[in-house]
């Protein structure tokens, strides 16, 4: 497991938080929020309120969230395409920090008269406020009375701090500490079985260019390792895809790089080990490539009915990664026409991997282009077999053994 505060705390990986912010001088910690969120793994989008908009501008937060700020209701772009209700369907929770009286005041009478109530209205996902306000308007009998309502129809409370406030008063009232809010955040949310983790996936074939026009291929779909991804990312993890070319969608919540050549798949595969905390080798990557493919399309009357091509060797993707130091967990496939198994074994140990998938492709019900799988798991000391089943079934399986013995190298290296 790379050595990074990261590869430990990823507990929003995946996750869409909706960030609320309200008027008050505590807004100034919002764009501390939004870094603390993303340092998490979650992607964030701001509302402001106009008030909010008197204390810190939406161009920071545009900044530091990577997203557009949204700070109206009735704004004609957005609206053309309901925008309001498309952002209240994007998010996995709606965290309104910092909350003022009167935000909670209309959220508890069910006022729609802005974007972030109309946005809370109409959300299906969680709600959480951070309230922040004078001691004096926290302890206010009607604002405790709309603290108290919203919290019986299911609003997350996270505060207020007490201490001394920006006006000089001493008391409860003041927002939590960003570090705090968003620790609280992923608390929300249930732990998975890979959730911390970063995983890279190679997937699909790769392309060797004879010349502008022709090119050395495989049968690969990219099916499996596309179908990993969405497993990977639904049991928590933070998944990186490099894909060959493929006729695939790319997975919702999953970074994607698209490569063509071997070389194009090995530079990409190693730069991403500096954020990879598991990497799995799915990708039927061309074991040669064209020495010196031609910039022109190759003529057929230049070569008098016969043309030669020498091949060198490409590099060897997943036994570089093994090698790496420091070294993620390390899952090759062995994509066979016979005796997998036995060849699957002598890659293991002469790569250096931590697992291998045997995968017969000769069979005509399984493997390249088909949606349905059937493979053998090996590792060091043990193997399990996954019987035939949709690719997306035996995904779910493998990452659940993946992480299985992830979890335990992991224990014991550290």
């Amino acid at each position: 497991m790379q050595d990074t505060p990261l590869a430990t705390s990823l507990g929003l990986a995946n996750r869409r938080i909706v960030l609320g912010v309200t008027g008050g001088i505590a807004a100034y910690k919002s764009a501390e929020l939004i870094r603390r969120l993303k340092d998490l793994g979650a992607d964030v989008r701001a509302v402001m309120t106009p008030a909010a908009q008197e204390f810190i501008t939406p161009l920071t937060l545009q900044a530091l969230s990577g997203n557009p700020v949204h700070t109206t209701l009735l704004d004609t772009e957005a609206e053309a395409a309901m925008g309001h209700i498309e952002l209240a369907r994007w998010g996995d929770l709606i965290l309104v920090a910092p909350a003022s009286a009167d935000f909670l005041a209309r959220m508890a009478h069910g006022h729609g008269n802005d974007l972030l109530t109309t946005l809370c209205l109409a959300a299906r996902c969680p709600l959480a406020v951070a309230p922040a306000m004078n001691q004096a308007m926290w302890a206010c009998r009607s604002n405790q009375d709309n603290v108290a309502l919203l919290q019986e129809r299911g609003v997350t409370l996270f505060g207020p701090a007490a201490g001394e406030q920006a006006c000089g008063d001493v008391g409860p009232g003041r927002m939590l500490e960003p570090t705090e809010l968003a620790q609280l955040t992923a608390g929300l949310f249930p732990r998975q079985i890979l959730t911390g983790a970063r995983v890279t996936i190679t997937a699909g074939p790769t392309r060797e260019a004879i010349d502008p026009v022709r090119y050395i291929s495989n049968h690969s779909s990219g099916k499996m390792g596309f179908a990993l991804a969405e497993a990977a990312r639904d049991a928590g993890a933070q998944v990186t895809l490099i894909s060959g070319p493929v006729n695939l969608a790319t997975p919702d919540r999953i970074k994607r790089i698209d490569v063509v050549s071997a070389l194009d798949m090995y530079e990409a595969s190693m730069s991403a080990l500096k954020q990879t905390d598991i990497f799995i080798a799915t990708a039927a990557v061309a074991d040669f490539r064209v020495e010196n493919s031609q910039n022109q399309k190759i003529k057929k009357q230049d070569n008098s009915g016969s043309m030669t091509l020498t091949l060198v060797e490409n590099p060897d993707i997943v036994a570089s990664v093994a090698k790496h130091s420091p070294k993620p967990f390390t899952v090759g496939f062995a994509a066979e026409t016979q005796d997998a198994e036995n060849y699957a074994r002598q890659k293991i140990v002469r790569k250096g991997l931590d697992m291998i998938v045997a995968n017969d492709v000769s069979r005509q019900d399984i493997g390249f282009n088909s949606d349905q799988n059937a493979v053998t798991v090996i590792w060091k000391n043990g193997q399990q077999p996954i019987e035939l089943a949709s690719k997306a079934q035996i995904a779910r399986d493998l990452v659940t053994l993946i992480a299985k013995r992830f979890r335990e190298q992991d224990k014991k290296s550290g």
